[in-house]
């Protein structure tokens, strides 16, 4: 998502205009806690910015005001952390001795794992660390090891295996074997995903800027791929994943595996034999070897008769890779080039990532023999025993003991919070594993003889139940729908309690997956709670939606504590009996002591208030706003509940409101104070607004206490006015009669508030581009920031056409109708899926696509053939797996049935009414690409599909065939714990750039950068955006390499945790080509703007306002290598775009005209540079006034062509009348200098160079050689603690800060993380 600013002061005149949207600060503060993806800042200079700092500050304990004063005590903080390294020789048996880095906090363990990733050791893993004689302990700390200094000697010592020491080796071997293969990534295990940026970079782009230095002008081959040439209709899937040359692995072996004659028998074990491999070397020789205790050996073994004697070369080895290197000449020459290889890939290439991220596209690969894979998926490894004492995980026990570690000072919370982030991340994949595992029907039920949608599952220490409604709990509800949505509810109920981290108050641990169809919830399980019956043990709220409610003193005051930052107040409920009971949630969260005697809470499902637009209740009146948009809708269940982005967001502005009122009444109090001061206490005006704060009027004097008045005054009983519609649920004592009819006010003013408010706000950021969602996702993202629930996307569209700004909302509406096409089918694939078993379930989901997006107008489903259908028909009926139906109802669907379902649910869910019948009516009718909407429906549901060219468009054939689904992945939601020091660092380091503060800034972020490592470890969504606003900063200094190399950990990141063709990503391929050519790598530059043209026509297509930037970004590049037809048909392509998006007055084309005005004068096309450069001249008159600097250039620049017209002509004439014996005076043909190119790609990007006095120079570069000897004397800290020095402000800012940008401003800087 990004932030777009003008480039000038346009923006300016429209800012009085953003007075009043600046709550708008406050929406993207919600979000922090939550979406990982973006901060908002509307709002064009820095006084608007400081404003809405201000504005949405109150509310939150430690914003950046609180921060400043404080920042020097974190600094000492952070020192502490980062000791100072030193080195140590190590010494291994065959090699000369090396030095290495280390620091004193490192683990011994850590020595280990560097010594095995190598090159040269990465053979050994059984080995023990030495230091004169001693050994040292694994799980110590280096700075407790006595005698341990620079310069001492470690010895590698080898030491004897054991069984599960050997199992580790050839583990470690198999990995080393396949560290190119992409494979994994492709399956989605293991965390490994995909990254394709050194296909486009040709390596390390860190080495080759200094290669390429003196050839500038070197020829280069710039023609584009004709796909991404704009006018283009094709949209190729293939080059998605390019082929990379590493891939085609380099064979070592054919075959590694376990022999069939393990284990070895006793009397075979006492000789120490641990286990036996079977190798197939690249030579076609069969060898099989034994591992013991002292290493690994040949042995007479066969096939078919075990003969466990050593055989010739009677060589032991204590590495299974010497023993290979023995035996097999091409593994030794293989394995070595694979090394180097390996140790060559960027580490970011190879790190796994904190979360699996799954590709919905593969290229076909064929199936390799691979013993470990095999191992895995047969002793079902639970949670990684290998590494644990004591087998399976207890994951509730270290779920919540990480919470409690201490939390005093930094260094405890950084360790706190890596604990956290670490447990949650192996627990999210322990859990998806298991959710998997149990609708493949590999889990026994605890229940077995219920029914199947009844059962439940107990793996790994996990809870497993299906997202249906069982024993009608939901019965009320919504019955199923509801049951399926409970669980997403929750999980938002337990990420909200997480963030705001009450001491004492324990969560579950939640995982949600959606797979096959069904929904599974996974949690951590409650010491104690299977023993017992769960109306005993509930000791707070209700299990039975409010007919018996419970009270306890000790929950009440934990829960005490969340309600201001959750805005939910104390209230009383009267239970069966109808005695009052004081609660501090809803009624249906239920307090549990485990019998470890912690507090939990679970059941967080309706921890927001209800959402009345879709709550119908008889003899409520919804404000008019909502009447006249259509509310209140029954919806399909009645769980819906507003977000809590949206209940910050109306508190805000609820409190501004306030504020204004308390100051116009203190205006009204001085004026009467003459005539009655008594009436001082409680003279609120009499006004509807103020009527929610009125209880607490009388402390109008604190402003906090206003605001937390109006904050807990808003969410009181939660959904209960809703349920009492059913005779059921909860009833009001009468003394609170008066409360809950100002609930149900603020309830309807906050439905209305979501209507008026936050959708107008929305489709107005959009309209001015300060929002670029680029698909389905970043669409939703930017929705629920501002608290709308995907199911207004319906209303949003609606807004969108009657919007005056329709034209410049069309990329909006595309991805809208696209969003609600998808969602649409999306529900219908859930349901269809689970009708269908396993053996049918590539020619299901074939049949489902080709119905949905292929012409061919009757795609036929291939049922499994029939021989093999058997006579199985009587014996179902118990245990098996949930998709086990024997249905084929799927197979009739026809397209037509699909679509008008499609459009009835978009009617029936986002009360939408779609104009299409078949799939190329809505591509017609909407100007929507089928690619996209493959994409979208395969993210949504985890179908991953051949890399392939689909013909959708063919009449004849359908798109899909069952092979062409290699893959169903699951779709995971779960709890993203947060680095919260970081994060405000993070912050802080953004306010000082946006005030122009460079080098604090700078330091400020690479702090913060310090500190997401430590918590994240290295890959992370919000390292990626502090590296890209980090490489930010290096360019605006001047720093090109230091820019580059963290630009490309930024895009490596990006792809990696994001995805190959995130909206981010493409905004870091961007980023990266202009630090590129920057570094005079040009044709590296315009392989990158390439790539990132190629994503966005796939994601979205070519008509978005971000492809204006993009075509520009290209042009100009082109234009710089000379290729000027090529360079026009970008630039006049960005020239329509952004007329279209801006308007013909804005000043974006203006610059656009300027841009193809230069490149018809390089072409000695005067005329038609003239044309072009005469409209940028009349629209920067218009905007900015005769005497703007803008306005000025432009008229220099329409003389200095004028003139070379007139020159060019005369020329002509004089060529007419003398033939061609006229003397001609060499005409001057300006090739575009670099630098020129440079300066207008920093101006189309944004960027603004901060002009430096001479003095200021020397200081910058004094200040840059002290940091280089600093770095020089420690050289192994990390590469993000080297900020650059900028100057210091230098005075000319201030003064015609109002007429630009500041410096720093990043059209996607601003945008980082929420």
């Amino acid at each position: 998502m990004v932030i777009k600013t003008d480039e000038l002061p346009a923006a300016a005149p429209a800012d009085s205009a953003r007075e009043p949207s600046s709550q708008a600060g406050g929406k993207g503060r919600p979000g922090a806690a939550e979406l990982p993806s973006v901060m908002l800042l509307n709002g064009d200079c820095p006084e608007s910015l400081k404003k809405e700092e201000g504005a949405a500050e109150p509310p939150r304990e430690n914003g950046l005001d609180e921060a400043e004063p404080g920042e020097e005590t974190t600094g000492q903080e952070v020192i502490v952390i980062q000791d100072t390294g030193f080195s140590v020789k190590i010494l291994a048996p065959g090699i000369e001795p090396f030095s290495l880095q280390v620091s004193p906090q490192e683990m011994v363990q850590e020595i280990h794992q560097v010594l095995m990733d190598r090159e040269d050791t990465c053979h050994r893993t059984c080995f023990s660390l030495h230091l004169d004689g001693n050994m040292l302990d694994h799980f110590s700390e280096l700075r407790s090891v006595e005698g341990l200094q620079e310069g001492s000697v470690l010895r590698v010592v080898e030491e004897p295996y054991t069984v599960r020491e050997a199992r580790i080796h050839v583990r470690h071997v198999r990995d080393l074997l396949k560290s190119l293969d992409p494979s994994d990534a492709f399956n989605g295990v293991d965390c490994n995903s995909l990254s394709f940026l050194s296909v486009f970079t040709d390596g390390d782009l860190g080495d080759s800027g200094k290669r390429k230095k003196g050839l500038e002008m070197d020829p280069i081959d710039c023609t584009p791929p004709e796909y991404i040439v704009p006018g283009s209709r094709e949209r190729p899937l293939c080059p998605l994943q390019p082929q990379n040359r590493d891939w085609k692995p380099l064979q070592c072996l054919k075959v590694l595996t376990m022999s069939g004659w393990n284990p070895p028998p006793g009397n075979r074990k006492m000789h120490g034999d641990l286990m036996y491999l079977f190798v197939i070397t690249a030579e076609d020789r069969q060898v099989s070897i034994t591992a013991s205790t002292r290493g690994f050996y040949l042995n007479q073994s066969t096939a078919y008769h075990f003969n466990p004697k050593p055989a010739s070369p009677r060589f032991l080895s204590h590495s299974l890779v010497e023993l290979l290197n023995q035996i097999s000449p091409t593994f030794k020459k293989n394995f070595a080039a694979l090394q180097k290889k390996r140790v060559q890939r960027h580490p970011f290439e190879r790190i796994a990532t904190p979360f699996q991220v799954y590709s919905w596209t593969a290229p076909q690969a064929e199936h390799a023999m691979d013993c470990v894979r095999a191992e895995d998926a047969y002793t079902s490894r639970l949670g990684y025993e290998e590494h644990i004492p004591g087998q399976t995980r207890d994951w509730n026990e270290e779920l919540q003991t990480t919470r409690e570690l201490p939390r005093k000072n930094l260094p405890e919370r950084l360790l706190r919070e890596r604990a956290i982030f670490k447990v949650h991340s192996d627990f999210t994949a322990a859990a998806t594993r298991g959710a998997m595992a149990v609708i493949d029907g590999n889990v026994m039920a605890i229940n077995p003889s219920e029914e199947t949608k009844m059962q439940m599952f107990i793996w790994n220490n996990i809870f497993f139940s299906l997202g249906f409604d069982v024993r009608d709990h939901y019965k009320d509800f919504g019955g199923d729908v509801a049951a399926y949505v409970a669980p997403t509810n929750d999980l938002n109920g337990v990420r909200t309690y997480n963030a705001v981290d009450v001491e004492g108050l324990y969560t579950l641990g939640t995982v949600v997956v959606d797979y096959r169809g069904y929904r599974v919830t996974a949690q951590s399980i409650i010491p104690g709670i299977l023993e017992r019956d769960q109306e005993q043990s509930v000791i707070y709220g209700s299990i039975d939606f409010g007919k018996t409610v419970v009270s306890h003193p000790r929950y009440l005051e934990l829960l005490e504590r969340t309600s201001r930052p959750l805005k939910i107040l104390r209230h009383r409920v009267l239970n069966d009996r109808d005695e009052e009971v004081e609660l501090c949630s809803s009624v249906e969260c239920k307090g549990i002591i485990g019998n470890d005697g912690r507090h939990y809470i679970l059941d967080l499902l309706r921890t927001f208030p209800p959402d009345l637009n879709f709550l119908p209740v008889p003899g409520e009146v919804l404000p008019e706003e909502c009447t006249r948009a259509g509310f209140p809708r029954a919806h399909r269940h009645k769980l819906c509940c507003l977000r809590q982005e949206l209940v910050d967001a109306f508190v805000e502005h609820r409190y501004l409101l306030f504020m204004k009122l308390a100051a116009l009444q203190l205006m009204q109090q001085k004026a009467s104070k003459m005539e009655n001061p008594t009436s001082l206490e409680n003279g609120s005006p009499p006004d509807s607004m103020s009527k929610p704060e009125d209880p607490p009027a009388p402390e109008v004097g604190g402003e906090e206490e206003g605001s937390s008045a109006s904050g807990l005054a808003k969410v009181k009983e939660l959904a209960e006015t809703i349920a009492s519609d059913d005779g059921t649920g909860v009833r009001f004592p009468e003394s609170c009669q008066e409360e809950v009819r100002d609930q149900k006010q603020l309830l309807k003013d906050a439905a209305a508030f979501l209507l008026s408010c936050q959708i107008p706000g929305l489709v107005k950021d959009c309209a001015d581009h300060a929002v670029l969602p680029m698909d389905g996702a970043t669409l939703a993202e930017v929705m629920r920031q501002r608290g709308i629930n995907m199911r207004y996307l319906g209303k949003v569209l609606d807004l969108v056409l009657r919007s005056p700004a329709r034209d410049q909302l069309d990329h909006i509406y595309k991805i809208g109708i696209g969003e609600l096409i998808t969602r649409s089918a999306k529900h219908i694939f859930k349901t269809y899926l689970q009708g269908v078993e396993l053996s049918g379930l590539s020619a299901a989901i074939s049949h489902f696509l080709n119905c949905f997006l292929s012409s061919y107008p009757n795609p036929v489903a291939h049922l499994p053939a029939d021989e093999l259908v058997s006579k199985k028909r009587n014996r179902r009926r118990r245990n098996r797996p949930p998709g086990a139906a024997d249905n084929t109802a799927w197979a009739v669907m026809t397209p037509q049935e699909l679509w008008k379902n499609i459009c009835q649910e978009a009617k029936n869910y986002f009360d939408f009414s779609l104009e299409c019948e078949t799939v190329d009516q809505a591509v017609e009718t909407y100007g929507l690409q089928k690619i996209t909407l493959l994409r979208e429906i395969s993210l949504k549901t985890g179908i991953q599909i051949l890399l392939k060219e689909y013909s959708f468009d063919s009449r004849h054939k359908p798109a899909f065939t069952e092979e062409d689904v290699l893959n169903i992945f699951p779709v995971v939601k779960h709890v993203n714990p947060k680095a919260s020091d970081a994060f405000h660092f993070f912050q802080s380091g953004q306010a000082k750039v946006q005030q122009g503060f460079l080098k604090e800034g700078c330091e400020l972020i690479s702090e913060a950068l310090n500190l997401f490592n430590n918590v994240y470890g290295a890959m992370h969504v919000e390292i990626c955006a502090c590296l890209r606003l980090l490489a930010r900063l290096h360019y605006i200094m001047g720093d090109y390499a230091e820019a580059l190399s963290n630009q490309q950990k930024a895009v490596l990141m990006s792809e990696r945790v994001m995805g190959i063709e995130h909206p981010n990503t493409i905004q870091e391929y961007m980023h990266l080509a202009l630090y590129c050519f920057a570094s005079s790598q040009l044709s590296t530059a315009l392989s990158l703007l390439y790539r990132a043209r190629y994503l966005m026509l796939l994601v979205f297509g070519e008509d978005h306002p971000e492809m204006a930037l993009l075509d520009n970004n290209i042009g100009l590049v082109l234009h710089g290598v000379m290729e000027y037809d090529l360079s026009l048909r970008f630039l006049e392509n960005a020239l329509a775009v952004s007329t279209k998006y801006h308007g013909p007055k804005s000043l974006k084309v203006a610059l656009s005209h300027h841009l193809v005005a230069r490149v018809y004068e390089s072409k000695a096309e005067f005329r038609s540079a003239l044309q072009h450069e005469k409209e940028g001249y009349t629209i920067y008159k218009t905007q900015l006034g005769e005497d703007h600097e803008k306005t000025k250039e432009s008229s220099e620049y329409l003389k200095c062509l004028t003139q070379q017209a007139v020159a060019l002509q005369r020329t002509m004439n004089e060529i007419y009348r003398n033939g061609s014996s006229a003397n001609i005076p060499p005409l001057k043909f300006t090739a575009p200098s670099m630098a020129s190119v440079l300066e207008q790609l920093n101006v189309i990007n944004g960027i603004l160079f901060i002009p430096l006095s001479q003095k200021d120079l020397e200081n910058l570069k004094a200040e840059v050689a002290r940091r280089h000897q600093l770095q020089e004397a420690n050289k192994n800290g990390d590469k993000a603690e080297e900020p650059m020095a900028t100057e210091p402000e230098p005075p000319g800012v201030p003064e015609d800060a109002a007429s630009q940008p500041p410096a720093a401003r990043d059209p996607s800087s601003p945008s980082l993380q929420g």
